[in-house]
């Protein structure tokens, strides 16, 4: 397949694909590429950005790739003259975002597959433990360091608390009130489809991907084994000693999931090995937004031998 490269200070690479027919449909799969090694890229890196040339305006353009969503709408914006752009989201397929044919509707999804064939489901690592250990921190902080080497890994909040990437993101001048106020703000409730929503996402991210990390929340749940039916290994991460054996109990002898380590967490500088074997199992801190500065090597090396 021939394609075109267009790039903005080496930050981001545009890789267009040729024409492809999918069933009534002519479209070209525009790839966003993140090519810093951080896998970051600023607001300042659209003002050199330009699209791939060979754009067949005649036909539909879907969007895909990690990236932030205000380089999302500023592609959008630029593929106005094309006849339709979708975006593609891996949990669902190519939605259609706007459109100047009759062919396709708004919020139309169109079945894709854009990942290479697996044989198999890649792993889900289910991130557990008790409120106010550090879950969510840990999950980013694993995700970022991963994505350097493996930068198709994917983070699935599989929680409705409001703490998503970018609270944790924030500059460390955010003060501790203003992420609870955040936090607050775009907090949901559960309903009797958000598990089973979430479990058929990481299903299809599994098809896709070399290694989805889970962050469920803080509560041992029974509407949450959807989710444990989904994965296939776990890691407990827990401030208070007296919790962890309540999430091997729900994770391995319900879920059947195999654990990949216990975090001790802790509110100061630590990183001490208890065990190895048959699972890793450490205290180490703190995890807390702003303040982590790195995962230890014992834990990644134990999530990264899960990649496949």
């Amino acid at each position: 397949m021939v394609t075109q490269i267009s790039t903005a200070e080496a930050a981001i690479a545009l890789q267009l694909g040729a024409i492809q027919q999918v069933g009534p449909l002519r479209l070209q799969i525009l790839t966003i590429h993140l090519t810093r090694p951080d896998r970051l890229m600023q607001p300042a890196d659209l003002q050199g950005l330009s699209l791939p040339a060979g754009i067949d305006t005649t036909a539909g353009v879907v969007i895909s790739g990690r990236g932030p969503v205000w380089l999302y709408a500023y592609l959008v914006h630029e593929l106005h003259p094309t006849a339709w752009v979708a975006c593609h989201d891996p949990r669902l397929g190519a939605i259609v975002v706007t459109t100047h044919s009759q062919q396709v509707r708004i919020g139309q999804v169109i079945a894709l597959d854009l990942a290479q064939v697996r044989t198999g489901l890649g792993p889900a690592l289910l991130i557990v433990g008790p409120p106010d250990s550090g879950k969510s921190v840990l999950s980013h902080a694993l995700f970022n360091a991963l994505l350097p080497k493996f930068p198709d890994v994917f983070l699935q909040r599989a929680q409705w608390d409001g703490e998503g990437n970018w609270i944790l993101e924030l500059p460390a001048s955010a003060t501790e009130e203003v992420r609870e106020d955040f936090k607050l703000a775009y907090k949901g409730t559960l309903t009797d489809r958000f598990y089973p929503y979430q479990a058929e996402a990481i299903l299809k991210l599994r098809r896709q991907k070399p290694l989805v990390i889970v962050d469920v929340g803080g509560r041992v749940q029974p509407e949450k084994v959807p989710i444990l039916d989904a994965c296939s290994h776990y890691l407990i991460i827990s401030s208070k000693p007296e919790e962890v054996k309540k999430w091997h109990e729900f994770c391995r002898d319900c879920g059947n999931l195999s654990p990949v380590a216990v975090i001790h967490s802790s509110l100061g500088e630590i990183a001490q090995v208890q065990q190895r074997e048959p699972f890793l199992e450490m205290t180490c801190g703190p995890w807390i937004s702003g303040l982590t500065e790195a995962v230890p090597e014992e834990v990644l090396g134990e999530v990264r031998s899960l990649i496949t």
